[in-house]
């Protein structure tokens, strides 16, 4: 098939996961040999990340009536001008101004993204502007249906990680950084220190583990405002400073990931949960809560351990269960480890064979 012109949105001034996602899926675009471009603010982070990586960016304001209508004629004569196959929206805010611009421009397929696991209300830039919506869970996908958005225009494209990280990340042995037991054993979390990444209901899942087994210890890596504040007082609170570990934000994720011997998170909402599955591609088991997509990247009872929301007992359960039984561990880290590196779900290859898929299909769908 020819190779298709792509054009992604973004409103978003700030660089978190959404964006992360936005400049992967460009680059596994690119390196199937289509041709993509981006429309971001020029005060956007994510543009200089882009340009940095050799992409055009077209750079427009888009707050306000005045810049959206001004964006609108902006953009719908690049991509009139280039002759764009696709426009693949990212927000609610850009979704209205590049859409309208794709739509003007006669651009034949107008994607939106949705990324969260919240609840939608207008469906706008669902079905209105856009003709067809990409989501990252058959979870999300099953709501979008449930409020409206036909079955038939939304397609599943699960997140994906990328297994050369982990195994070409440079050695780290995080015993030694934390000056930790060799034996001591590791439940790590790795996410942004928000309430409802579930930090408060894990630890109080692991108090009673600590006075049970004296070598284990909890290693938290992200950072945020005031949730580090919060959980800082609560441990100490507990006196715990000695067993609990937050390293903040870290670059080396894929290094420190092999030194935990369980991952958990009891995440209270979650479109997907990347997280976990870079966790099962390292090898190492997971514990997670009944939400969202969650379900959808663990294989239960055989990757990893799933338990309800908010439910403290189960979670203790679960976690003992992991850390009073090595081999048990080893089974489901590597039952993680094919699972989550299988080319038909959860890797750079599957992911833009999926998208590619997709848009060929709407393309001729939408041509008749």
């Amino acid at each position: 098939m020819s190779s298709l012109k792509i054009l992604h949105s973004e409103a978003a001034t700030s660089f978190g996961g959404q964006e992360t996602y936005i400049l992967q899926v460009m680059r596994i675009l690119r390196e199937r040999g289509h041709q993509v471009e981006a429309a971001c603010q020029p005060h956007a982070q994510l543009t200089a990340r882009l340009r940095d990586e050799g992409f055009v960016v077209h750079t427009l304001y888009m707050d306000g009536a005045k810049n959206y209508i001004r964006g609108v004629k902006q953009l719908s004569a690049v991509l009139r001008q280039g002759q764009f196959d696709v426009v693949n929206s990212h927000s609610r805010r850009d979704t209205l101004l590049a859409g309208m611009a794709g739509r003007l421009a006669g651009t034949p397929v107008i994607v939106r993204t949705r990324h969260l696991a919240k609840k939608v209300g207008s469906l706008l830039s669902y079905t209105i502007v856009p003709n067809r919506v990409i989501t990252p869970s058959e979870y999300v996908r099953q709501h979008l249906i449930e409020k409206g958005v036909k079955p038939e225009a939304v397609q599943v494209v699960y997140p994906c990680i990328n297994p050369d990280e982990i195994d070409h990340a440079p050695t780290l042995d995080l015993r030694v950084e934390l000056g930790l037991d060799p034996q001591a054993l590791l439940v790590g979390c790795v996410a942004v220190l928000r309430r409802q990444k579930g930090h408060k209901e894990l630890l109080m899942a692991l108090r009673p583990l600590f006075q049970k087994y004296a070598n284990l210890h909890w290693v938290v890596v992200g950072d945020g405002t005031p949730g580090r504040e919060e959980l800082s007082a609560l441990i100490t609170e507990l006196n715990l400073s000695d067993r609990v570990h937050l390293l903040g934000r870290r670059a080396d994720v894929p290094s420190l990931l092999p030194n935990f011997d369980v991952f958990a998170l009891a995440t209270h909402i979650e479109a997907s949960g990347t997280v976990f599955l870079e966790a099962g591609a390292a090898g190492i088991p997971v514990v997670g809560t009944r939400v969202g997509g969650v379900p959808e990247v663990i294989q239960e009872g055989k990757s990893g351990l799933i338990v309800p929301l908010y439910d403290i007992d189960a979670l203790t359960l679960a976690l003992e269960c992991l850390i009073r039984d090595p081999a048990l561990r080893q089974e489901m880290g590597q039952a993680g480890k094919a699972f989550c590196r299988r080319d038909d779900l959860f890797t750079p290859k599957a992911m833009g064979g999926q998208l590619e898929s997709a848009y060929y299909r709407w393309l001729k769908e939408l041509r008749k």
